[in-house]
């Protein structure tokens, strides 16, 4: 199974990366709610929404594949040194 973020707009999905599945499949469509924050509501004004997001960019790797390695750090940690 491959879950894949899209958008619903004018009627259509509109997925947000490239699939690559070779013959006809099911799918699932879920609509979620919608979860923007207005930022201005909690005091944060444009620049410094654009400061955290630049700052945020930093933590973007972790949902590249290589990065699972860490999912149990600590008990492969472990392992490696002996179980101390």
């Amino acid at each position: 199974m491959i879950t894949v973020e899209g958008v619903y707009k004018d009627g259509k999905v509109e997925l947000l990366e490239a699939v690559s599945i070779e013959q006809q499949s099911r799918v699932l469509v879920t609509f979620l709610e919608n979860t923007d924050i207005a930022l201005s509501a909690l005091g944060i004004g444009e620049d410094e929404a654009a400061e955290l997001r630049q700052k945020m960019d930093a933590f973007e790797d972790w949902n590249e594949p290589a990065m699972d390695i860490y999912n149990d750090y600590d008990n492969a940690r472990s392992a490696l040194n002996g179980g101390v």
